[in-house]
């Protein structure tokens, strides 16, 4: 019984390891291979790097990685809160208010902080 229900998913995987294995084979015998100067040279946005990869960042800019998790959070949980609201009921509407609450209050912050103004 539990093997049936699995099956499809280990045939899946399966014949997904085979065709990646046979495109990587492929790459690797059909392909030029040939390295010169110009592809074994560092690449960023099209210059060469011109500072330490270890400088300090903006902080504006973790903030904005904050920001993405916030709403990341919030679309994550609102999808399955919308499909069950009628099984919830008013708890998980009280639940879901204090939530987004407090996910208003991180905007907030980031708000306050300058995140959202890049001048």
């Amino acid at each position: 019984m539990m093997l049936e229900q699995y099956l499809p998913i280990v045939i899946f995987l399966g014949i997904s390891a085979v065709m990646g294995s046979v495109l990587l084979v492929l790459g690797f015998a059909l392909g030029r291979g040939e390295k010169d100067v110009e592809k074994l040279s560092p690449y960023e946005c099209g210059f060469e790097a011109f500072e330490d990869t270890r400088m300090k960042f903006d902080v504006r800019y973790y903030l904005v990685a904050i920001l993405f998790i916030i709403f990341d959070l919030e679309i994550a949980f609102l999808f399955p809160w919308a499909v069950s609201l009628d099984e919830i009921g008013t708890f998980g509407l009280v639940a879901m208010g204090i939530f987004l609450l407090i996910l208003v209050i991180g905007f907030i912050y980031e708000w306050k902080k300058g995140a959202l103004e890049w001048d």
